[in-house]
């Protein structure tokens, strides 16, 4: 029990430079493959952010696993981010990786089938037309469950339609 609570200079001293270590592997790496490498797009995107953190977690303070294992994982990892990143411009790998936007709202009427779909409650629906500032529900013009998870409100008016490409690949079911 007592082990729980004693360490040595030496492990502590070790930690703090696989720390140091890790740690500027992953700016390094990061500004290598660039911003993307953290953001919210994907549900491969937050794999790699799990990923990330596991290996810096083992890598610190696991001692079966060593800085040179550790940066060579995150190598890996940062690699296979790159590569998937770069082959999703072909559509059968991006309908692989990537979820599909979800129409909830057309003009004023709620869709409750891709509601339940996305699970979304009506509360979070409402939530988010708050903070876009929506005032009136006639306001809306459509309100889509982003790929990332994020719901977006487009407001236009009646007579100004929303332009094409802006829907484009959203699944209105």
């Amino acid at each position: 029990m007592e082990s729980l609570f004693t360490t040595t200079w030496t492990s502590i001293a070790l930690m703090a430079i696989t720390a140091l270590g890790i740690y500027i592997s992953v700016i390094l790496l990061t500004r290598i493959s660039g911003k993307r490498s953290f953001s919210k797009m994907s549900s491969f995107d937050f794999a790699m952010t799990v990923a990330v953190g596991s290996i810096i977690a083992t890598t610190i303070l696991s001692s079966t696993v060593n800085l040179t294992e550790g940066v060579f994982g995150l190598v890996i990892v940062y690699f296979l981010q790159i590569s998937i990143a770069l082959a999703r411009r072909n559509k059968f790998i991006e309908n692989i990786v990537d979820n599909t936007p979800l129409l909830l709202m057309d003009g004023e009427k709620i869709l409750d089938y891709n509601l339940r779909k996305a699970r979304v409650s009506e509360s979070d629906l409402r939530s988010k037309l708050r903070e876009a500032n929506v005032t009136q529900l006639s306001q809306v013009r459509v309100v889509i469950f982003e790929t990332t998870g994020d719901i977006s409100v487009l407001h236009s008016q009646e007579d100004q339609p929303i332009d094409l490409w802006l829907m484009k690949d959203v699944d209105r079911v």
